[in-house]
Parts: structure tokens; C-alpha cells; sequence
């Protein structure tokens, strides 16, 4: 019986010519084992060979087994046949492009290895987790929150670094890789990510004359008897650096609760402090720590917690050390300005031109455009409204100028507060509960809280000049405070409601202006300095995450 015609012609011809590179064998695939025949010994044509082993070892009513080439996992099983080369590697190789396996066909998916979760707390005990790559920076987290958390500007965020056993506080740089960051935490431990505003961020750069005093910068400055302090300053953070600082800081000793006052210096190489009061000798220098290596934190509640002589305390750790109470370097300076001092140029030290890049792409950033609210019932409506002007005696007229349209939206706005507020500060006998105030709802609103924490939300925020917020007095009835920083000082004023011609106002100076609310009391300081020492400038915000 002939087996060739159970085969079809285009079958037949497909395994002859596979058969026929039977010489190569051995020069195209070197890991195969060719078949070695003798020169004497008479040779079979390629497709009589695989007829001949097909009728040997196959019956002919049992169809041939193939083996299943998928593992366990689901995986393809390496093949005992020699591999053909690839004649295109870098499209298949992740080692040699950038262009992942399965990317050409659309099956690429982000290694799970490539993506972490991280949890960051807002200004409450609320938080939320984020999917991020082992490669996103601060900027980008803090881009993220702010898209979920619907804020409207995207200005200022940043992310703190918080350790509460310790008191600890450390703003992260924008560059900073957040996952090389929790690097270094305890796993178990207490540290968290938070989530707010920090106005000081790059404030030295704006006024570097009040984070940078005279009595304060080294003598041996560089041509300082020739340009002023302020002009060194600003050219020296122009190019990365900042002015040698010196001054007394106490320190506490290794191993005890006392503190000791010394001279210390800091300079681009690292920082020192003087054995022999406040000398500059190199014989008297000795080098506290190393800036490439280093990391600066502010600390809360350091005179419970560590006994320190001042509140105004930072300490200094090792990146490569362990959150260990033994391993930090505590510093506390005399005053705040002091503090923020040091603290602003071991920053400028250690990151030099980066910071300056830092501050540059946070003035260039976009503003975040948040789309307007639509409702599905006056969607239709909305898009044909048109502002128009009833003021005339001829009827209404369409206003085509823009900006005319907006200040009659301003203009309206105000009347309507107006007539608002005369209605409210009427008495009446309906015993129903009275709306809720216009300044419940803003964002510098923050109802009940006491000084000291107002006095906290400030600080932590950045306490720059013109950053402020409103709260209930807990003093005086009916009454509120407008808290306001200037100069790394925070000052309270009292706000009054009066009562004249039946209306009832709010003043702070005595009676000299008044305001019909507390919002328009914000909106004309804005503006206008008045009796504060600034014009309002920051809100001091609080978001849910």
C-alpha cells in the first residue's frame, strides 16, 4: 500500500522541501543534534524517510497525539525543537527597546512590581489611596490630589512627611520620588503622608531679605561691602546657593536631657560648630554632619517631648538612619525667623539649582480648569441666557462687552448682599430657623476653633505675610476673630457686629467702616490694607480627601 496517496499534493511538496535543508541542519541551527550517516551508506530521500517512520510506528486507524505545549501556569512550554533566530530582536526584546513585549499587538499591562499604593491623610482623619509608578515624583501625586479632591487651584499643595511619635515634620521637594522616600520608614511604624497647603514653600525667593537676616550672614561673605545683602542674596539663590549663615543654637547632648548653647556655621561643605566660642579657625571648627546626606525636619511639641529650652526646634537625620530618637540631632534656635533661617538654607545647600527649576515649573504650571457644573434640567436654558441691562427707561438691551457683563454680575452680587443683609438684620417673629450665613461657606471660614489652634494652622501652612482666616470668637458673643500673619507673626483682630439706622455691620475699628457681612469685609481688605498691617492675601484652606 502506498501511504502517498492519503496525503495531499500540497502537503506532499510542503514536506519535501522541508526535508530538503536536511544538509544545513547543522549550520543554520547549532544547538540542534544532527543525524550523522555514513558516505557508504546508501541515502533515502527526506520524504520516504518520514513515510517509512510514520508506517513504523504509527497504526494506521490511531491519529497522532499532540502534545499539549502550555505549563501549569498557563505558560508557553519551551519547544525541543531549535529556536529560529529572531531577525529583528530589538522589536522583541525589553533589554535592547524601550517598546514592551505585547505592546505591538495591544497586550501590554504595567507590572504590578512598577505601580505602588500609597494612603495620604487631608486635614482630618480622612485619607485617600492613590495608585502611583515607583518612578512619580511629589508634583505628580500632589497633581493627582488635587484633580480628586476637585480643588480649585492647584498653587501651593504640597506633601508632608509626618512622624507623630517623634513630632516630626518635613516638607518633600517636588523632585523627591515618593517611593524612594518610604524607603526608609519603619514598616509598622506611625509615619503618614498629609496632604496641604504650604504658601512658604518658595517664599524665600520672593522676599529673601526676611529669610535671610543680616546678623545672621557669615562676614566672610564675598564681596558683601559692595552690593547689599539683599542683592547678594537674591543673585546667590539665582545660582543655586545661599550666603554662609552662622549663629548660637542649642543643642541637645547625646544621651542626656540637657541642652548646651554652641556656635554653629553653615556652609556648603557641611555643618560646624565651633569648640572654642565663636571662632572660625579651622582648629576650632568641628563637622557636625554631612549636607549630601541629610534631611531637615521641623519639630512639634519639643519642650514636652524632648525638654528643649525654645519651641522653635528642628532636628537633622541621616537619610541612610532608622526614625530612632537616638539617631536625630536636635537644634533649637531663639526665635521662629531664626529657625526658618536655618532650616531654608540647609534646603538651598543640599538641592542648589534644583529648587530654583522647582520654583520656576511652579509658576509656569497651568491653571486648573474645572469644567463648569451642568444640570440636565436648564442645560438647554443656559446656553441661550444672555446678560442683559434693565437700568434704562427704554427696556432691557443685550450686553455684548464682556467686561461690562461681568462687573453688572459683580454689581448684582453686591445688591443682592445688600438687600440680604437688611432683611436678616430686621426683627422678626417666625420662629423657623434663619438661614445660614453667607461666610459659612467659604473656604477662610473655620467656625469654633480655639487661638492656639488657628495660631497652629497658620504655622503649619507657611505663615506668610497676608495669609489668614476667620473664626468664632470664644470670648466675646456674636463676635469674630480675623487672624492674620505678618512677619512669621500671627495677630488677632476682633471683629463687632454694630447696629445703625436698623441694620446691623461688622467693624474692627470701632465704627470708623463698616460691613454689611463678613464676606465683603474680606473682599475690601484684599484690596485695601486698612488698619492690618497687610492685605489679605492667602486663605488659610482646609480640603477632605
Amino acid at each position: 500500500m502506498q501511504w502517498e496517496c492519503h496525503i495531499g499534493h500540497s502537503e506532499h511538496s510542503r514536506i519535501c522541501r522541508a526535508m530538503q535543508v536536511d544538509r544545513r541542519w547543522t549550520e543554520v541551527f547549532k544547538d540542534a543534534v544532527a543525524e550523522t550517516i555514513p558516505r557508504d551508506e546508501p541515502r533515502v530521500s527526506p520524504a520516504k524517510s518520514a513515510l517509512m517512520s510514520m508506517h513504523q510506528f504509527t497504526p494506521r486507524s490511531r491519529p497522532l497525539a499532540i502534545r499539549n505545549s502550555l505549563n501549569s501556569k498557563g505558560e508557553l512550554r519551551p519547544s525541543s525543537m531549535p529556536s529560529i533566530p529572531n531577525p529583528f530582536p530589538e522589536l522583541c526584546s525589553p533589554s535592547h527597546s524601550p517598546v514592551r513585549i505585547g505592546s505591538l499587538v495591544g497586550n501590554a499591562k504595567t507590572s504590578e512590581e512598577d505601580t505602588h499604593v500609597v494612603r495620604v491623610f487631608g486635614e482630618d482623619t480622612h485619607s485617600r489611596s492613590v495608585l502611583i509608578s515607583s518612578e512619580a515624583t511629589v508634583r505628580d501625586v500632589c497633581h493627582i490630589l488635587v484633580q480628586a479632591a476637585h480643588c480649585t487651584d492647584q498653587e501651593n499643595w504640597a506633601l508632608i512627611e509626618q512622624h507623630p511619635s517623634l513630632g516630626l515634620e518635613r516638607c518633600l521637594e517636588d523632585h523627591e520620588v515618593l517611593v524612594q522616600v518610604q524607603s526608609s520608614w519603619l514598616q509598622g511604624g506611625d509615619t503618614k503622608l498629609l496632604f496641604r497647603k504650604n504658601y512658604a514653600k518658595y517664599e524665600f525667593f520672593k522676599k529673601p531679605a526676611q529669610y535671610f537676616p543680616e546678623s545672621m550672614i557669615s562676614d566672610s561673605t564675598d564681596a558683601k561691602a559692595e552690593i547689599s545683602s539683599s542683592q547678594l542674596i537674591q543673585s546667590m539663590l539665582k545660582c543655586g546657593s545661599c550666603p554662609e549663615i552662622q549663629g548660637y543654637l542649642h543643642v541637645k547632648e547625646a544621651g542626656k536631657k540637657s541642652w548646651k548653647k554652641l556656635y554653629f556655621i553653615l556652609r556648603r561643605s557641611g555643618l560646624y560648630c565651633s569648640s572654642k566660642g565663636s571662632s572660625k579657625e579651622p582648629r576650632h571648627l568641628q563637622c557636625v554632619a554631612d549636607l549630601e546626606d541629610l534631611s531637615v525636619y521641623t519639630v512639634s511639641n519639643s519642650r514636652k517631648l524632648y525638654s528643649s529650652p525654645k519651641v522653635h526646634t528642628f532636628c537633622i537625620k541621616s537619610c541612610r538612619d532608622r526614625f530612632r530618637s537616638q539617631d536625630l540631632k536636635l537644634l533649637c534656635a531663639e526665635n521662629e525667623q531664626c529657625r526658618t533661617c536655618w532650616i531654608t538654607a540647609f534646603r538651598v545647600f543640599k538641592y542648589g539649582k534644583q529648587l530654583q527649576c522647582n520654583y520656576l515649573l511652579s509658576q509656569t504650571s497651568p491653571k486648573l480648569q474645572i469644567p463648569p457644573r451642568k444640570d440636565t434640567k436648564w442645560e438647554e436654558g443656559e446656553e441661550s441666557m444672555v446678560a442683559m441691562d434693565f437700568s434704562g427707561k427704554s427696556g432691557g438691551r443685550v450686553i455684548l462687552n464682556p467686561q461690562e457683563a461681568q462687573s453688572a454680575e459683580q454689581e448684582e452680587g453686591y445688591n443682592w448682599r445688600k438687600r440680604e443683609a437688611l432683611r436678616y438684620s430686621l426683627p422678626s417673629n417666625s420662629q423657623g430657623s434663619r438661614p445660614t450665613a453667607v461666610h459659612h461657606i467659604q473656604p477662610w471660614f473655620h467656625g469654633g476653633i480655639s487661638r492656639s489652634e488657628a495660631e497652629r494652622l497658620l504655622e503649619e501652612q507657611g505663615q506668610v505675610d497676608g495669609m489668614f482666616l476667620i473664626r468664632d470668637s470664644q470670648m466675646h458673643a456674636q463676635c469674630f476673630v480675623l487672624s492674620l500673619c505678618h512677619k512669621l507673626k500671627t495677630k488677632h483682630y476682633l471683629l463687632i457686629p454694630c447696629v445703625e439706622g436698623g441694620r446691623q455691620y461688622y467693624t474692627m475699628d470701632d465704627g470708623v467702616t463698616l460691613f454689611m457681612d463678613l464676606l465683603q469685609l474680606v473682599e475690601f481688605h484684599q484690596i485695601n490694607r486698612g488698619i492690618l498691617p497687610v492685605c489679605l492675601k492667602h486663605p488659610c484652606v482646609r480640603i477632605t480627601l
